[in-house]
């Protein structure tokens, strides 16, 4: 080896060195000021719900508030690139959804973020099925009831959505009927269920979070769930499976992600919380309630998830015939 190369690998080293010191350094101290959780979706949304009930809990487990930080639009790819960018310090936070490190990759051409090359993994937070529901007005009492308004009303059916991942689930619908049926996209799914409520739009596929006490109320009319089993919460709707459309078992997702190069003391850290705090009974009750099942993974676990989920995505896009815009 010549003097050159010498010299550049004692300074890449001493600087690895350095690095991993100023990590440790900062971990041992972290956190001592609040921190801040971004929600990449709306307020009322059932991302949000996980969000506020896991940075409850994270607030008194770490001494330091955890604020939430709702950034929408895009798909989540806003608040996405927000994080993406912010210093790897421990101090902001994402929560990551189906949408932002799922359905994205395959449904645009060119993200703002990365969602392997620019987040750290920490948890998984909690899994939860996704509802089809209707307007009551339209009379439909199952999907098959929907499947053939559709088709007896080519170009004339609405179908929600206000994410990446439900827009998807929408574009499989319009599939599944095998006719012309319009997808009206809206800033966010909450928005596009009160749009359902209103009787502009006829049909969505909504998180158990916003759509049960509709549901309950009697304002939308809930006909199926889009796991592969029954959910427990909802155990009188059946499955998209049962409903005999079985390329439709799809269901949503939110992981904790911090900035790539957070310091791996303070991921290992953040992951043990959460773990503690899913393995809690009542706070998984107060979860389930919600129509959400609390799960917890190690940072290696979740890094594995998300890959099989970018794969899973964007097979279900292409299948449906989506075009990365």
């Amino acid at each position: 080896m010549n003097l050159f190369k010498s010299r550049r690998l004692a300074m890449a080293t001493m600087a690895a060195t350095l690095l991993a010191a100023a990590g440790s350094t900062l971990a041992q101290s972290w956190p001592d000021r609040p921190l801040r959780l971004v929600v990449p979706l709306a307020a009322g949304s059932g991302a949000d719900l996980v969000a506020r009930l896991y940075a409850e809990q994270l607030s008194t487990a770490l001494g330091q508030p955890v604020v939430i930080d709702n950034k929408p639009g895009a798909s989540g790819a806003i608040g996405s690139e927000f994080v993406a960018r912010a210093p790897a310090d421990g101090y902001t936070l994402l929560l990551a959804s189906v949408s932002t490190h799922g359905s994205n990759p395959g449904m645009f051409k060119k993200l703002p973020y990365d969602p392997v090359r620019n987040f750290e993994a920490v948890s998984l937070l909690g899994s939860f099925p996704l509802i089809i529901v209707s307007n009551p007005a339209l009379g439909a009492n199952s999907v098959q009831d929907l499947v053939a308004y559709a088709r007896a009303n080519p170009g004339k059916m609405t179908f929600a959505y206000g994410t990446g991942s439900a827009q998807v689930l929408a574009e499989l619908f319009r599939k599944i009927a095998g006719t012309d049926v319009l997808l009206v996209p809206y800033k966010s799914n909450p928005l596009a269920l009160n749009a359902v409520v209103a009787g502009e739009s006829h049909a969505m596929a909504i998180d158990p979070g916003a759509g049960l006490p509709l549901i309950a109320a009697g304002r939308v009319r809930g006909h199926a769930v889009t796991t592969a089993v029954r959910s427990t919460v909802v155990p009188n709707l059946p499955t998209m499976v049962e409903s005999g459309y079985p390329e439709y078992e799809l269901y949503a997702w939110n992981a904790l992600m911090a900035p790539a190069g957070t310091p791996t003391p303070i991921l290992e850290r953040l992951s043990r919380e959460i773990r503690a705090i899913a393995a809690k009974p009542d706070f998984r009750q107060k979860l389930r309630t919600a129509g959400i099942d609390a799960q917890a993974s190690t940072p290696a676990e979740l890094r594995r998830f998300v890959e099989t989920e970018i794969a899973k995505w964007t097979g279900h896009i292409k299948a449906a015939g989506m075009v990365p815009e």
